[in-house]
């Protein structure tokens, strides 16, 4: 059983230690924070990110799981992982035994995939990237590093989208389509055509508003 700590003290960590449990292939150590949220679903408040370290664990090698929440552009995450880099953790790929990930798929690390998600056969999910709750990733649908698809979205087959976005609670991605870096698209929006340039877009058909 591996040991493994979590990175993150709010509610999406909450989700994440569940989903660690049920896999039955970690020992959580504990959660870093800025904060001391007290214990977290009975795993113990390690400190800041700081003390996350192999040796002030007292492990000979240790993973991670990155559990803080997307809202907004991934940038802040992926930046809070450039800095854990330095204490030699790795983050592995953590898919919840009650979501699907069919045959064919490819993932890099960090991805979390959370309960009630679908991935079909093709589809590409870049580093840091959060499939959320009973979201759909579509055949041969590529996600960037660090994007976030967020509860209940649908996004259709072959779409690509870019580096650092975030498709919004309950919205849909029509087939074929890409999605530049740095977009978000706001909770319950249809996407119905490329969307070329970075802001925020919302409505059906989803349109820029900043």
């Amino acid at each position: 059983m591996s040991s493994i700590v979590v990175v993150g003290g709010g509610g999406h960590a909450k989700v994440v230690i569940s989903i660690l449990r049920k896999l039955n292939r970690y020992r959580i150590i504990g959660y870093s924070d800025l904060k001391d949220n007290g214990t977290l679903l009975g795993a113990p408040y390690l400190g800041t990110d700081e003390a996350l370290s192999p040796s002030a664990l007292n492990q000979t090698e240790c993973e991670a799981v990155l559990a803080v929440g997307q809202v907004g552009f991934g940038t802040s995450r992926c930046e809070l992982w450039m800095r854990l880099r330095s204490l030699s953790l790795s983050f592995p790929f953590i898919v919840s035994p009650d979501a699907i990930v069919n045959e064919g798929v490819k993932v890099d690390g960090g991805v979390t995939v959370m309960d009630g998600a679908i991935v079909n056969s093709g589809a590409t999910i870049g580093y840091g990237a959060i499939v959320n709750t009973h979201s759909i990733i579509e055949h041969d649908v590529i996600l960037a590093d660090w994007v976030h698809v967020a509860p209940g979205a649908t996004v259709c087959g072959g779409v690509k989208v870019g580096r650092y976005s975030m498709i919004g609670a309950g919205a849909t991605v029509i087939e074929g389509l890409a999605i530049a870096e740095h977009c978000l698209v706001g909770a319950g929006s249809t996407v119905v055509e490329d969307i070329t340039e970075p802001g925020v877009y919302v409505g059906s058909p989803a349109r820029r508003i900043r």
